[in-house]
């Protein structure tokens, strides 16, 4: 599949904004801890999508009913559903000056991930969080995500690399009072 920016400014893709506030001190200070002892961007990336995948539950495995959005809120509660944990990742990364973007898949909700520029080429990783029957891993060669979608039952990956929370994600997110309420009103399509 190939990937389609929705901007060609890769300063978006660096951005903070309300979801992903990486300018928040929380973010900054989980950033710089991160970054001490590794040698390179990569071994960074490897690292932020590490302790978001395995250090931070995600709720409906935890039984955690808290929804948090906003990447700093993610990382004080350590809780979070698929675009929850998206947003903290990419805050950490661009915290790093690394540009990442959100992207999406249709499994018959919708499913939040993110994608990572390196060497001039966008890679997908899912820090979703591992259980049995789920195997996601931090990739550069090729794609190692939590769920591959089945067409036959009009599943797909959305294409488009997102600059911020797409706003039918960011408004289910802060409309919910707890997980519940989210699992009822998760977005379907894009």
């Amino acid at each position: 599949m190939q990937l389609i920016q929705e901007t060609p400014d890769l300063s978006a893709y660096l951005a903070a904004d309300e979801a992903i506030d990486h300018h928040h001190p929380l973010v900054r200070d989980t950033a710089a801890r991160l970054a001490a002892g590794v040698a390179d961007s990569y071994e960074y990336a490897r690292a932020a999508f590490d302790f978001v995948r395995d250090g931070i539950p995600h709720s409906q495995d935890s039984g955690d009913l808290r929804v948090t959005w906003r990447a700093s809120d993610v990382l004080e509660r350590r809780t979070g559903i698929c675009y929850a944990k998206a947003h903290a990742l990419a805050a950490l990364l661009r915290a790093e000056d690394i540009p990442t973007a959100l992207c999406y898949q249709n499994l018959g909700v919708l499913h939040g991930l993110v994608a990572v520029r390196f060497n001039g080429a966008w890679h997908r990783q899912d820090p979703r969080g591992n259980k049995p029957g789920v195997d996601a891993r931090f990739s550069l060669d090729g794609e190692r995500l939590a769920f591959t979608p089945d067409p036959a039952s009009n599943e797909m990956d959305y294409p488009v690399l997102y600059a911020a929370p797409h706003p039918v994600v960011l408004n289910a997110l802060r409309a919910a009072s707890d997980r519940p309420h989210l699992w009822r009103t998760l977005p379907t399509a894009l």
